[in-house]
């Protein structure tokens, strides 16, 4: 399986997942406008948040250790029981932590007390997400891609019922609530696959908690959740930075494209996702490492560039078709955006080798140090420039950890 052949097969599941996203978008921004959006984005980044959290973030590591072992039955085996051990405690966990502090949640991220029993359903609820992310991190890791992407086009179309049913009768409400369904409600569908499965064995799921495999899962734990829970903690507090300068009415515009952003871009991280880092950490040569890395840049980037400029193109037409004419104000924000875009996929194809190669140091502190910097020049390029600011505030984040990534890929590569 090349990267061509992984893209394809993994678009198949991205078209699925985007149609699913922005039915359950467009629902809402008919239902409760561009506030209802912005509250959606809230609620999207908390699950995001509590989903990784949920299962320890042991994923990249599953995905990593079985590109390496897969052929050895015992490793495999000791690695999945491991990392079944891993997540359910983290689950757990997590699930006490986000039920004790369940009023202050809604209120902090919803504005509201009345949302608690959404936050108390979503705590129960990421028991079930965390399992079925082990799931697809050990399809993953074995490079299964044909099986990885029906699982993906079914959760999409269970992503996809739950809410338009339950948003007819109950509104926003009965949509975030599908939301969260419609997520537990994964592990049947991605356990269902996976028990099908040549390399499915009843002996890789049970209790075992040993230091050594816990401290090779603690690693990449460890640079998941980092950059996990830097990523919608960076997303709320720039949305609540802009609501109060501007208002939730623009930020549900900067919410509209940014949304846009993420849904095309999904073609390429699945695809860089699903097959660099298993391809990644499996390659220990120089000269295999540097013919992967110019492949991506050969097949992916032409794509991410013409699509930047489709979607530029076609904005207006696509903002009406994904959202309503309410959100046409959003059309000189996509410039900025999409540029950025470009950027950040460059620098994505070289920060993958920091997760394929465990470089835990640099990772984490590559991503403090740039979620840093984007709130400092959004605040400053806003104060300057106004609502597109923020865009300008992407641009030059991804300029500067492009140069940085590329910085290091090149010096391991130097030094294998």
């Amino acid at each position: 399986m090349n990267i061509f052949k992984t893209s394809v097969l993994t678009a198949i599941a991205t078209v699925a997942r985007l149609l699913s996203g922005f039915i359950v978008m467009k629902l809402v921004a008919v239902l409760s406008g561009p506030e209802g959006v912005a509250q959606l984005g809230q609620f999207m980044s908390l699950t995001a948040l509590l989903v990784v959290f949920a299962g320890g973030g042991v994923g990249p590591g599953v995905i990593k250790y079985l590109a390496e072992f897969k052929d050895d039955d015992a490793k495999t085996a000791n690695l999945l029981r491991s990392a079944f051990s891993f997540t359910v405690i983290a689950s757990l966990c997590m699930c006490l932590l986000v039920l004790l502090s369940s009023n202050y949640i809604a209120v902090w991220l919803l504005g509201s007390s009345e949302f608690q029993w959404l936050i108390i359903v979503l705590a129960v609820a990421q028991i079930f997400v965390a399992l079925h992310n082990l799931v697809i991190a050990t399809v993953n890791g074995m490079m299964d891609v044909k099986r990885l992407a029906f699982i993906h086009v079914c959760g999409a179309l269970a992503g996809t019922l739950l809410p338009v049913s339950l948003g007819y009768f109950y509104k926003l409400n009965g949509v975030l609530l599908a939301f969260v369904l419609a997520q537990a409600a994964l592990l049947v569908i991605s356990f269902s696959a996976y028990k099908r499965s040549s390399y499915f064995k009843w002996k890789n799921i049970g209790w075992r908690v040993e230091k050594t495999d816990f401290a090779l899962l603690a690693r990449f734990s460890l640079m998941t959740l980092t950059s996990a829970l830097l990523a919608p903690i960076v997303q709320i507090a720039v949305r609540n930075y802009l609501a109060g300068v501007f208002s939730w009415e623009e930020v549900g515009y900067w919410q509209a494209v940014s949304k846009v952003s993420e849904a095309y871009l999904l073609f390429i991280t699945m695809a860089i996702s699903v097959y660099y880092l298993p391809k990644l950490s499996a390659l220990q040569g120089k000269k295999e490492l540097v013919r992967e890395i110019k492949g991506a840049y050969i097949y992916l980037m032409p794509l991410v560039a013409a699509l930047g400029v489709l979607i530029y193109l076609f904005r207006d037409l696509i903002t009406i078709v994904l959202f309503s004419r309410e959100f046409l104000s959003a059309s000189y924000l996509y410039a900025p955006q999409l540029i950025g875009d470009v950027i950040k996929i460059a620098s994505f194809i070289f920060s993958y080798m920091m997760l394929a190669k465990a470089m835990t140091k640099t990772f984490l502190l590559s991503e403090l140090a740039f979620s840093s910097m984007y709130c400092g020049w959004v605040v400053l390029l806003t104060s300057q420039f106004g609502l597109i600011g923020a865009m300008y505030a992407f641009v030059i984040n991804y300029v500067l950890y492009l140069f940085f990534t590329a910085f290091i890929a090149f010096w391991h590569i130097r030094k294998t």
